[in-house]
């Protein structure tokens, strides 16, 4: 297709169902993209700049669900005003039309939407509203319908393997395509490989040389280069170059991990920045934390963040070795280079260089578990 500066789209959710609690077929997902986001992305590229959704008056329930489809920077409108319609077709230039769902891959059979002169729309729509014509229209030619969720059922493992291709043809390795789920949203980088068991979603992007799985989950995420992600789960948030997430690690929403980070089995993270060469190798959770550089965390470490009823931070600096079993208690701050000792419930900030130590005395009786063996007569 040509790039037309300035084009516009005009899409139709139209009520096909008795029940409009269901979810128009436009805003149905695919591959976990809403086929009206995954338009959306196609035509951008394309040069279209202005949308205009018809949502009838039976579907406003949908109108929010229908606007997250685009980017603050589009300029979309949500509406079954006719007015608005209209105003919105006034001046020169082609608009592309989706009478019905359609996802922009070819598959069998030949979508409905077609482009035409926005005049020409204005004269077939409203001028002369009988004909339901437009003058010299033509084919969009890029696009399959999707008229049915039975349909879109049918053709939906045909499209994985069309977005596969895509990335195979652009240097990307995938060991097994019939075992992975890529939305078309996400870019991957050549020499990254993807093994078996994967989903991308959402809003993703992976670096170049990148390792992801087995069984990894990624949504809405951005990935640095040479970056392994094995068997663990990432939702949006940023992670660096040259980092190692897993296996069993969980990375929620609003986190930056740097480069050079380890996040190995059974950590999670939470709203938390983590500075470069940091390691969290096992067992820990880190949340509401601001973590400096080449911080150590031994196993077993809490950040305890949450008191009932409202959130607190930490602040750990560059250096810091936090030992195993440590307690932090938000909000608290440990000073670039400290340690905690291993066992330790800090609640009071810790200066940089110093040791915190806080455990109770220790007690040895002898004797004693061979004493309550024979009382029970066990031994």
């Amino acid at each position: 297709m040509d790039r037309m500066e300035n084009a516009r789209a005009v899409f139709f959710l139209e009520d096909d169902s008795s029940d409009v609690s269901i979810r128009p077929l436009m805003l149905q997902p695919v591959l976990f993209c809403p086929i009206l986001s995954w338009l959306r992305q196609q035509l951008r590229g394309e040069g279209v700049e202005r949308f205009f959704v018809w949502l009838p008056e039976s579907l406003s329930a949908w109108k929010a669900e229908a606007e997250a489809c685009f980017a603050p920077e589009d300029m979309a409108i949500v509406s079954c005003d006719r007015a608005a319609l209209r105003d919105f077709l006034q001046g020169e230039g082609k608009v592309t039309v989706f009478p019905d769902a359609e996802v922009p891959v070819r598959l069998e059979g030949r979508g409905y939407a077609y482009r035409a002169e926005a005049a020409a729309l204005i004269e077939g729509w409203f001028d002369a509203p009988n004909t339901n014509e437009v003058r010299g229209w033509e084919p969009y030619g890029n696009s399959t319908p999707i008229l049915s969720l039975a349909d879109l059922q049918a053709q939906e493992m045909a499209i994985r393997d069309i977005i596969t291709a895509k990335h195979l043809a652009n240097g990307v390795r995938i060991l097994d395509p019939n075992t992975v789920y890529i939305d078309p949203r996400v870019e991957i980088g050549a020499g990254t490989l993807i093994l078996p068991g994967t989903i991308l979603r959402g809003h993703t992007t992976i670096g170049r040389d990148c390792e992801i799985g087995p069984n990894a989950m990624i949504r809405d995420c951005t990935v640095g280069d040479r970056t392994e992600v094995n068997a663990s789960q990432c939702n949006e948030s940023a992670i660096g170059s040259d980092t190692h997430v897993g296996p069993f690690a969980y990375i929620r929403p609003h986190c930056t991990v740097g480069d050079r980070i380890k996040v190995g089995d059974f950590v999670e993270l939470k709203n938390s920045s983590i500075g470069d060469g940091t390691k969290i190798s096992h067992l820990t959770y880190v949340g509401d934390s601001d973590v400096g550089q080449k911080v150590n965390f031994g196993c077993g470490t809490i950040t305890t963040n949450y008191d009932g009823f409202r959130k607190f931070r930490c602040d750990i600096g560059d250096g810091a070795f936090i030992g195993c079993n440590t307690n932090l208690v938000a909000p608290v701050k440990i000073g670039a280079g400290a340690y905690t000792a291993a066992g330790s419930t800090v609640t009071r900030d810790v200066p940089p260089d110093a040791l915190h130590i806080a455990r109770p005395e220790e007690t040895i009786k002898e004797g004693w578990a061979k004493r309550r063996r024979q009382a029970h007569g066990k031994d």
